[in-house]
This record gives structure tokens, C-alpha cells and sequence, in this order.
């Protein structure tokens, strides 16, 4: 039997089973089909942009590895995605930060940098039928310190809110070019190795200047503020805590990021989102995988993906939720690390999709907690493999491991002779 042939039979096989507990196989890839997930730009090249070619990392966050071929130009870069995007099923969009513009070689600093400086990424999008989202950049320039918007220096802290306002003109241009909003980001990494004698001080000065910024309405971005537990040297205070950031938005109706890496690693991420679609008007995920700390490992199919799809899921918020990946792993090949992680994102969302939720939802409201949790635990084991496998074969990408040999060519020809 031919592998079409064997894929197509377990997947009957599957759909029949997933019948029976009355959920619709169809359905369900149709949705996870339509599900674009927000890919990030800076595992290629581990973070560095395009503003300095030797520039150094720093703002609280860190880059482990050194693993050769990283991409070097934006030709390189921009290459290299669309190499990962050839193994990943459906159609997804590109965030960019900043330092990623097109900047032909000359000196633009950030308190300058223009929707010009993205025409290129834009028509490029358009090129590839790809959208863009887009994200501030306050680490890594002679600038940043420990403080930028919440810092007490008024010229200091004007570039960063003139930077930012920039940063979202630019999104609106691109989402005016796209005719879809483009996703605007902001995240800072404000801080202190020790607590500082006020607090208040420092937060009271960032929600000015996000006041300010917020001044300007546009019609084709949405605003999104993303917060950190600490970065690395500002251990002990972070001014754009969760709980700030969760204030703010709920008051101001901005969208909320929760970077799955940035809280405490005993705190459940998935139990946030229905609490926060209450308050907020929308979400932004970045998907990441912290072990002990936020170390931006490559994402993988494990419990804290599978509760998160599962939660969105059970939220009806597919709509609401906007989902990108936030990681840099520079140990292993890189546009491996992209495509291992979009995999694992969509298995875990597909497997929330094939949860016989009506069946649950009847058990629960007929206090039968006996059969809820039986079929909860049932439902683990469930063929859900057979509709990947499904899934991959319907959008002509490769097929469990088949993708390995293909990334591993790309290195042999590509970007091992970098």
C-alpha cells in the first residue's frame, strides 16, 4: 500500500472513531487550516537585525549557541523563512521588529526610522502572500540602559516614545498595504537588579509615556503590550510587570500579550485567557517554552502547549486570540527550530479541536464527573496522528519526519557555506 493510500485509510479509520463522540474530523481541519500563526523573524539570526552587523544583545535578554549559518543579510533572512515555511502546513504571517527595516547600508537610528525603511519587507510580503506583524525594539543601542519609556530623563525617554510612535505609524502603513491590521507590539525591558526606593515612581513615569504614544488613533493596527517577569541583570523589578500591564489594558482596551515564557514557572498561562476575554478586547500569544527561566526554548508538543490550544479552544476564541512564536535557539539549525515549533503549535491545536467538548460540556452540566473525566482521559489516546498525517498530505508538505532530510539538505547547500 502506497503512503497516500495508508494515510488516507487511517483517516477514515479516525474520522469514523471521532464520529462517534459526535465531532465532525472536517471541521476541525478546516479551522486549524485557517489558523495563521504568527511566525518571529529573529530566530534566524539569533536577534541581531539589521541596524549594526556586529551588534551586541542586551536588554535583559540572551541568545544561547552558537550554532553556525545564521543569516547575515536580509536576503539571507528572508530566504531562510520562506526554506521553513516549505514544511509548515497552511499560511502564516511574519513578525518583524524593528531593527529588522531595510536600511541600505546607512546609519538610521530608531528615533528616525521610517515606514520607507519597510516598503521592501511589504512588497515582499505581498510577493509571498505572507502578512506582517510588527514589534518596537528597546534593547541592544547606546540608549537603553536599564530604562527607556519609564526612564526619569526626559531626552531619554522621548526617543523611545518618538521610536515607538514610529513603530506604529509603520504598522499602520503595513496593515493599510496588507488590508489586514498588522499586530503592533510593544515591549520593553525596564528593570532593576535590585528594588529600587519607589516603585510607583517608575510605573507612573510608563504610563505616561504609553499615554502618549496611545494619542495617535490608527485605523489599520492593533495595539498590543506585552509584560516580562525580569530579564537577566533586572532580576529584581520589572516595570512593565503583568500586573501593570493587565491594569493598563483592561482600562485602555489594549490588547494584552502573555509570552508564555514570562511568568513564573508554578503559574498556569492557559487558566489567564478566559479571565482576560472578559476585560480585554483581544489577546496575543507568544508561544515559548521556558525551563527555570524565560530561555526561549523551541517549542514542543508538551502539557502547557496542549492546556493552551485546549483553553482557546474551549473558549470559542480562535477569533480572539492571535497566536505568534517567540523564540531563539541558537544550538540547533535554526530553520529546524522554526519548523519543529510551528509543527508542535498546530498538533496541539488540532488535538484541542478534536476534543469531543459537546460530550464533556453534557457530563459536566449533568454533574457526571465520573464520565467527563473518563472521557477526558480517553480522549488522550484518541487517533488524532492519523488527521495530521492528514493534514500535512492534503497541504503537500512532508510527513512526520520526512521534513528532517530536507532541512538538513538546505544546510548541506545553504547555509553551511556561509
Amino acid at each position: 500500500m502506497r503512503t497516500e493510500q495508508r494515510i488516507e485509510a487511517s483517516f477514515v479509520a479516525a474520522a469514523e472513531r471521532y464520529a462517534r463522540l459526535g465531532i465532525q474530523v472536517n471541521e476541525a481541519l478546516e479551522k486549524l487550516n485557517n489558523l495563521s500563526l504568527s511566525l518571529h523573524c529573529w530566530q534566524a539570526d539569533d536577534v541581531n537585525g539589521f541596524e549594526h552587523p556586529n551588534g551586541t544583545l542586551t536588554g535583559g535578554i540572551q541568545v544561547t549557541g552558537n550554532y553556525p549559518g545564521k543569516a547575515r543579510t536580509l536576503d539571507e533572512l528572508r530566504a531562510d523563512i520562506l526554506e521553513a515555511t516549505r514544511y509548515m502546513a497552511g499560511r502564516h504571517r511574519l513578525s518583524l521588529h524593528e531593527i529588522y527595516g531595510d536600511f541600505g547600508g546607512q546609519t538610521v537610528d530608531r528615533d528616525e526610522v521610517t515606514p520607507e525603511h519597510f516598503t521592501s519587507w511589504m512588497q515582499w510580503a505581498k510577493e509571498h502572500r505572507m502578512k506582517l506583524d510588527f514589534n518596537s525594539t528597546s534593547f541592544s543601542h547606546p540608549k537603553s540602559g536599564n530604562l527607556t519609556l519609564a526612564h526619569p530623563d526626559s531626552s531619554i525617554r522621548g526617543f523611545w516614545i518618538e521610536h515607538t510612535k514610529r513603530c506604529r505609524w509603520i504598522a499602520d502603513k503595513i496593515g493599510a498595504e496588507q488590508y489586514d491590521p498588522c499586530m503592533m507590539n510593544l515591549w520593553i525591558h525596564d528593570g532593576s537588579k535590585e528594588v529600587p526606593a519607589n516603585r510607583m515612581r517608575y510605573r507612573r513615569i510608563l504610563e505616561q509615556s504609553l499615554d502618549e504614544i496611545f494619542s495617535t488613533h490608527y485605523k489599520n493596527m492593533k495595539d498590543c503590550i506585552e509584560a516580562k517577569l525580569f530579564g537577566i541583570g533586572l532580576e529584581s523589578y520589572t516595570v512593565g510587570s503583568y500586573d501593570f500591564y493587565l491594569g493598563y489594558g483592561a482600562k485602555k482596551g489594549k490588547i494584552v500579550t502573555l509570552d508564555t515564557g514570562h511568568f513564573h514557572l508554578s503559574e498556569n498561562v492557559a487558566d489567564k485567557i478566559s479571565s482576560l476575554l472578559l476585560f480585554t478586547p483581544e489577546i496575543m500569544l507568544h508561544v515559548s517554552r521556558p525551563i527555570r527561566w524565560d530561555s526561549d526554548h523551541v517549542v514542543i508538543l508538551n502539557d502547557d502547549l496542549l492546556d493552551l490550544a485546549r483553553e482557546i479552544i474551549r473558549c470559542d476564541a480562535l477569533g480572539q486570540v492571535h497566536i505568534g512564536l517567540d523564540y531563539f535557539d541558537a544550538t540547533i539549525n535554526r530553520i529546524g527550530a522554526y519548523v519543529i515549533g510551528v509543527r508542535a503549535t498546530q498538533k496541539a491545536f488540532l488535538q484541542a479541536l478534536l476534543e469531543p467538548s459537546a460530550l464533556l460540556r453534557k457530563y459536566e452540566d449533568e454533574d457526571r464527573l465520573f464520565e467527563r473525566l473518563a472521557l477526558q482521559e480517553e480522549s488522550k489516546s484518541l487517533p488524532w496522528s492519523a488527521v495530521w498525517d492528514m493534514f500535512c498530505l492534503t497541504n503537500n508538505v512532508p510527513i512526520g519526519e520526512d521534513y528532517i532530510n530536507g532541512i538538513l539538505n538546505y544546510e548541506r547547500n545553504v547555509t553551511s557555506k556561509r
